[in-house]
């Protein structure tokens, strides 16, 4: 559920936004992905492919942490109030990790005659280690 308007508009730098945790990434939430999105690079479904390219198993499609960010936003923002989603991958995120998603407001600022919030982002697994830094901005009024 989106946080509702009043709420919005009294943030401030440093105040969180919800956080969204993500069931462990299974091989068959990449299987489901991949026909989703028609990625179907064997890196990511093909565990032999993955060994043979000398990694020890599959690992998650990059966007698919994206999608998590956005969702994170859209569900605490809503998507009409969305301005701008951009995202930056520093990690790998392995079969079995569990993504959270985290955000918190960076800046206040005013643009096209909107109150807007920049929203510093990141999705992190279980052991606390960065998969992907991103950053949101959300009009508030």
């Amino acid at each position: 559920m989106a946080i509702d308007l009043q709420q919005l508009q009294a943030l401030q730098v440093g105040d969180s936004t919800t956080t969204l945790q993500v069931p462990a990434i299974s091989r068959t939430t990449l299987a489901l992905y991949a026909g989703a999105s028609g990625d179907h690079n064997p890196m990511h479904i093909d565990i032999d492919f993955a060994r043979a390219a000398g990694v020890d198993d599959v690992f998650a499609h990059g966007m698919l942490s994206a999608a998590y960010l956005g969702r994170m936003v859209t569900d605490w923002a809503g998507q009409e109030r969305v301005r701008s989603l951009t995202v930056r991958f520093t990690g790998i995120t392995a079969v079995h990790d569990a993504p959270t998603c985290t955000g918190v407001v960076a800046e206040r600022f005013e643009e096209d005659g909107e109150t807007r919030l920049r929203i510093d982002m990141q999705v992190a697994n279980q052991q606390g280690d960065v998969k992907i830094t991103g950053q949101a901005v959300v009009a508030v009024d």
